[in-house]
This record gives structure tokens, sequence and C-alpha cells, in this order.
């Protein structure tokens, strides 16, 4: 009978603390949105805009998010097939198609510090002096904590 009484007030401990510590997750605020890319006047670099091989790309970038965000990635690649990504904003004049020789690939990911919504990215990016001329794609894509992502595709020309 003892053994019994003390089952049931376990059974009744365990119930309780169950409802205590229940799910919160009616109670936490879930990310919904998608982090935004400032497409502002100081962004860079341009549509269309036309740099040198050994010159410098400047990534100049603002980021924003309604809860956290959390990293981003810059990616380069030919546009020598005239591919689209649907997310430039204006035609550019391209040369003729092209098969690629020495074709520049850049792709690197960058964190964000924890716990930010707005972030100001500032990346230098050297172009290398032996990669093919031609049509190029710029590509960031941001990442906020809940894996939203957005992506920005503009194109470039290197001479």
């Amino acid at each position: 009978m003892m053994k019994r009484f003390f089952s049931g007030i376990v059974a009744l401990m365990v119930g309780v603390l169950m409802v205590s510590c229940g799910d919160d997750a009616d109670t936490v605020e879930k990310d919904m949105e998608k982090p935004v890319i400032s497409d502002d006047k100081d962004s860079y670099p341009e549509n269309c805009q036309v740099y040198e091989r050994g010159d410098v790309v400047p990534l100049r970038c603002k980021f924003t998010d309604n809860m956290e965000l959390g990293n981003y990635n810059i990616e380069i690649h030919n546009n020598f097939d005239h591919h689209s990504h649907g997310t430039v904003a204006g035609d550019c004049v391209l040369e003729e198609k092209k098969k690629p020789v020495n074709p520049w690939v850049y792709n690197k990911s960058f964190d964000i510090p924890a716990g930010q919504r707005a972030f100001e990215a500032k990346v230098d990016i050297p172009i290398p002096t032996d990669i093919d001329a031609g049509d190029y794609h710029f590509m960031v894509r941001l990442t906020d904590r809940s894996g939203w992502q957005e992506l920005k595709a503009i194109s470039i020309k290197v001479k």
C-alpha cells in the first residue's frame, strides 16, 4: 500500500513538473522574414561597373534583419554564356559568348558578430591579373540566424 502511495506521489510530481516546464514554442517569436541587402546609392559594386585586372572590387553594403543576422557569402563567377540569376537590376552590354580558359572564381563566406540586426560589410576583393577578361556575376548571399536568405546578383565586367 505504501509503495502505491509513493508511486502516486511521484506520478503527480512528474505531471506537475511537465505542465510547469511545458513547451514555450507558442510564446517564442518565430523569424518569418528574410534579411535585407541594401540597395542604396552607397552600395558597391554597381551593376555594369567595369574593372581592370589587378584592380580591387570593393564591397560596401548594409545588411539588416528583423531579429538577427548570421553570415554572408560573396561569389564571383564568369557570365561568358550569358546566364541570369534574376536579381540583376538593368541590362548590361555583354560581350559575345565564349568558352572560359582561365575564368575568375571567387567564393568566400564571412561571419557577422552574434546579436547584430544591422551590419556594414566592407570587403576589398583583388582581381587576379591572369584571369580571362569578360563578363562576370558578382553575387552576395545574406543569411540570418534562422536560415532565411536573400540574394543580390549584379553584372560586372573585367577588362
